[in-house]
């Protein structure tokens, strides 16, 4: 079997050899330039033709208006994008929040509603279990929310937040009071 490989290795070596040997013979090895035709030297000194100048016509050339002609007042510019990136500015608080600002209204719990003669008061309930009570006007969550209205079965929070052009929105959000049903919590 190794003397098989051995003597088809020889034959490749063979067959690249004579290969690259006609190669090198057939493209021509030699740097003499082909002999010249009879006659000598070529002739392209002795004949120069000038350009005959043919006279121009000077032609008068009509500008022609085009039927339609864009007129771009009014209309915004296409090479300008439609919405303006502004460096957004934190707003500084001078007071500190309070805890009930920290929460996002998502983690807030509606628990009680208790009337009284000045006006409803409401209990909400953090994650954790600790209660606050909150009444019109009191700040509440993330997004700088204010206890608009307390109803008997709902608390009416209202958000600012800023919309995609840089105005601020308003935003009611509303947080239920889950009825106990009787035989367990809700």
């Amino acid at each position: 079997m190794r003397m098989m490989f051995q003597e088809r290795n020889r034959f490749n070596v063979a067959c690249l050899v004579i290969g690259l040997a006609f190669m090198v013979v057939s493209c021509g090895g030699g740097t003499e330039p082909p002999p010249l035709a009879k006659g000598g030297a070529p002739k392209e000194a002795a004949k120069k033709v000038e350009p005959v100048k043919v006279e121009e016509k000077k032609e008068v050339v009509k500008k022609e208006e085009p039927d339609y002609q864009y007129n771009p007042g009014g209309k915004p510019d296409p090479f300008k994008p439609f919405i303006q990136l502004s460096p957004v500015r934190e707003l500084t608080r001078t007071t500190p929040l309070t805890p009930l600002q920290k929460y996002d209204l998502s983690q807030l719990k509606l628990v009680a509603i208790i009337s009284t003669p000045d006006g409803n008061i409401a209990l909400v309930e953090d994650s954790a279990g600790r209660g606050y009570f909150i009444k019109r006007g009191t700040e509440i969550g993330k997004n700088d929310g204010k206890v608009t209205k307390i109803l008997k079965d709902r608390v009416i929070i209202e958000e600012l937040y800023p919309d995609v052009w840089g105005q601020t929105k308003k935003n009611e959000v509303l947080l239920f009071l889950h009825k106990i049903e009787e035989g367990g919590e809700s």
